[in-house]
């Protein structure tokens, strides 16, 4: 999972605090050594061999306590706040150290010399104020105790001594200290850079996963090193379980060698499975003069549908400019029709069909307003509406307008009413599509043709429409490919009802569904906007289907 800004940001202090505890042990290891390098100089050999302490007890005291303390802090130096072990440390350090070398003037100078390496850790270890300020604690110190020892015990060191450790204190503070905080924001950026560069790969990573293009990573054998998600489901059985692309797809190996030998790319469509789409695989070197090889695998179904938009948008267009040409003479035929309507030397007989003219041309005019707004991609005009009543409307009209001979065409519903939010010229047109593919493609050889138009509501309480035929029904490789653009399995076809017929329902905000009968025959639903259904009518259970 990739990690947020926010906690990326809190990473790299705490690596640095663990690199600086790090330095802390390697200090307390080195106090653990001071204290036993006193220890040694009273109560060992070298004892003999300087001059006595000043206060022997007071010395003796001072090397156990300071061993004591140094063997703690060892112990528990890992534990607990890193600037609080080191203040304590340093702490520690001066106290017994400026002690010591108060009790033993023979081992001063060694002891003071010993210190600066205490006072440059912490100030290492420490912010820089107070790396500064145990500077100056220090060196405060080492002049004291030659005040003391000059005026109290009477000693003839001169000052110049202790006023050189001073400077050497301040100097080694200070250089330490920059030292440090250059190395900490060092960390810290190395830290930052290192958690951002993570994050990209994974980023990396994530993209190349979720490409819709395959991409395989093969080294100079032929093995596959590296797939993504899409590269798996367009290989599909012939790469599972293959690392050798020879042995997977000894077809794209031969393209492989060609290309790394000669340079020939063939872009010709590759069937790696007969149920997995083809492929057009393309090569590219990782690095230059490497022997690892990108091998991107594009899913020609993709590069179809790409084409069939272009295809569609160019279509949509010259829709537009034929739609604006369509109505000119409808206008005029449907003002024709108004005249002779007028006229008193038209028949009664005649004049039913000049009233199938008048609302065919009318029809006309809308499916050329839907087209129009369908080029156009304009929003539907929905409002409430009666399913059942608009249902039952509809197959009248068709029925008037389309003279079924031996074919039937019949409307029934579960409810008396069923409201829903719709565009009933955009419903109207979809309906006209699915009835008449219904009654052409719907019929077994022979017999004449049954359509019901069914409104129920279904178990999410939403209003569908179901157009039913009694045919042989559609094959599932068929079924798959219903709804797109130019598909058909007529010659006479465009293949474009349905597709438009699914745009329109979408465009209301609805969908459009083929759904298969285990009864036999064909259902395509039309399910629509349930938010008037929960306010107006009853809920009750699915009927089954007539």
């Amino acid at each position: 999972m990739l990690l947020p800004p926010a906690n990326a940001a809190n990473i790299a202090p705490d690596d640095a605090d663990s690199a600086l505890r790090r330095e802390l042990y390697f200090y307390t290891l080195y106090r653990l050594l001071e204290a036993s390098m006193l220890i040694l100089v009273l109560f060992g050999p070298v004892a003999d061999m300087i001059e006595g302490p000043r206060h022997e007890l007071v010395a003796r005291a001072v090397a156990i306590s300071y061993l004591f303390l140094a063997a703690l802090l060892f112990l528990f130096g890992r534990r607990g706040e890193l600037r609080g072990q080191a203040l304590a440390g340093i702490a520690g350090d001066l106290f017994f150290g400026i002690l010591a070398i108060h009790t033993i003037p023979a081992a001063g100078t060694g002891i003071a010399l010993m210190l600066m390496f205490n006072v440059g850790a912490a100030a290492l270890l420490l912010p820089t104020r107070l790396g500064l300020g145990v500077a100056l604690v220090a060196v405060a110190g080492i002049v004291g105790e030659h005040l003391w020892s000059v005026a109290l015990e009477g000693s003839d060191r001169t000052i110049a001594e202790p006023l050189m450790f001073a400077v050497g204190y301040l100097a080694t503070a200070t250089i330490t200290s920059i030292l440090g905080r250059q190395m900490r924001d060092s960390y810290d950026l190395a830290e930052t850079r290192g958690v951002q560069t993570a994050h990209l790969t994974e980023v990396n990573e994530l993209i190349i996963r979720r490409l819709r293009t395959g991409v395989l990573l093969v080294d100079g054998h032929n093995r596959v090193q590296l797939a993504n998600e899409a590269s798996t489901l367009l290989l599909g059985d012939a790469g599972d379980g293959h690392r050798d692309l020879g042995v997977a797809l000894p077809e794209l190996a031969r393209r492989l060698t060609a290309w790394r030998e000669h340079g020939q790319v063939d872009e010709t469509p590759l069937q790696v499975a007969s149920d997995q789409n083809d492929v057009v695989p393309r090569f590219t070197r990782l690095l230059a003069g490497s022997d690892h090889t990108l091998i991107f695998l594009d899913d020609t179904s993709l590069l179809s549908r790409r084409a069939e938009s272009m295809t569609l948008a160019t279509l949509g267009r010259f829709s537009a400019s034929l739609a604006h040409e369509i109505r000119n003479p409808l206008a005029a035929i449907n003002y024709a029709v108004q005249l002779l309507e007028e006229s008193d030397d038209i028949a009664t007989a005649d004049r039913r069909l000049l009233q199938i003219i008048r609302q065919q041309g009318q029809r006309m005019n809308g499916i050329v307003e839907n087209v129009l707004g369908l080029a156009r991609r304009e929003p539907a005009k929905p409002d409430y509406v009666d399913l059942v009543a608009l249902t039952r409307h509809f197959v009248d009209d068709y029925r008037a307008g389309h003279p079924l001979e031996e074919d039937s065409l019949l409307a029934s519903a579960t409810l008396p009413r069923v409201p829903a939010l719709v565009d009933s010229r955009q419903l109207h047109q979809i309906l006209t599509v699915l009835v008449h593919n219904a009654l052409t493609y719907g019929r077994i050889p022979g017999q004449p043709a049954r359509v019901t138009l069914h409104v129920h509501l279904d178990h999410y309480q939403q209003p569908n429409i179901d157009v039913i035929d009694h045919g042989p029904g559609i094959p599932e490789r068929v079924a798959q490919q219903l709804f797109r653009p130019f598909f058909t399995t007529s010659g006479h076809g465009t293949g474009l009802g349905l597709y438009i017929a699914r745009e329109l329902a979408r465009a209301n905000q609805a969908s459009l569904d083929y759904v298969s009968l285990p009864a036999g025959g064909s259902c395509f639903r039309i399910r629509l906007s349930s938010t008037s259904a929960r306010k107006s009518v009853p809920m009750p259970r699915e009927a089954p289907l007539p």
